[in-house]
């Protein structure tokens, strides 16, 4: 579901809640609908509610405090400017999901510097079954820039192996150890040596550890 696609109407059409003793004992319907109406404890209940919700996206997407803060921020106004529109309050979990997603990768293609942040805007208009594609290019973009920094600290002889191990069609490492000058039983040691290392990389690490 995308946020254009939240089924919307007109607020004449929802019926008046009563009053509960407690806004956490109502459905999420019941709350969207007192929320319309002004009520403020309703809304305060909403936000607590499915904030655990924007923060585990924002999480799933390596956003750091602020850019996370800013995607929550731009969610909650948005909901603030659809909420009389919204026609199925059940789906507003949904709603707040796709609208948190969309944010977190316009922050993405935006950090990504003036060429990416020409797509900022697309990800607006994007549907929901390319949004996931979306998401996996930038993760995938993520990775790789990781990985490019992991292997530049890397010693030239480290760059060289690992080079070699990696190359289509796999060489034999006999062949690797005459390209290199190394022998073949040193081969296995520097690897997961020079391995260990690029894992322990801080771009790696921040990728293993999300």
């Amino acid at each position: 579901m995308t946020a254009e696609a939240c089924t919307m109407e007109s607020p004449a059409a929802v019926a008046p809640v009563a009053p509960a003793d407690s806004v956490a004992e109502l459905t999420v319907s019941e709350l969207v609908a007192l929320a319309k109406g002004g009520d403020s404890e309703a809304w305060d209940e909403l936000v607590e509610r499915y904030a655990p919700l924007i923060w585990s996206i924002c999480r799933k997407h390596r956003l750091g405090r602020t850019d996370a803060d800013d995607v929550a921020q731009s969610c909650w106004l948005r909901l603030v400017d659809q909420l009389d529109k919204v026609r199925d309050p059940a789906a507003l979990p949904g709603w707040l999901a796709t609208t948190a997603r969309r944010e977190c990768l316009r922050v993405l293609y935006t950090a990504q510097g003036p060429h990416a942040s020409m797509y900022a805007k697309d990800v607006e208009t994007l549907p929901d079954e390319r949004l996931g594609l979306a998401e996996q290019g930038l993760l995938a973009a993520e990775r790789q820039a990781a990985l490019r920094e992991a292997f530049a600290q890397l010693p030239r002889s480290g760059q060289q192996l690992i080079s070699l191990l990696i190359a289509d069609p796999p060489l034999p490492y006999a062949d690797i150890s005459a390209q290199l000058g190394i022998p073949v039983g040193s081969i296995g040691p520097n690897r997961s040596r020079y391995l260990s290392k690029m894992r322990r990389h801080p771009a790696i690490a921040a990728l293993i550890n999300a």
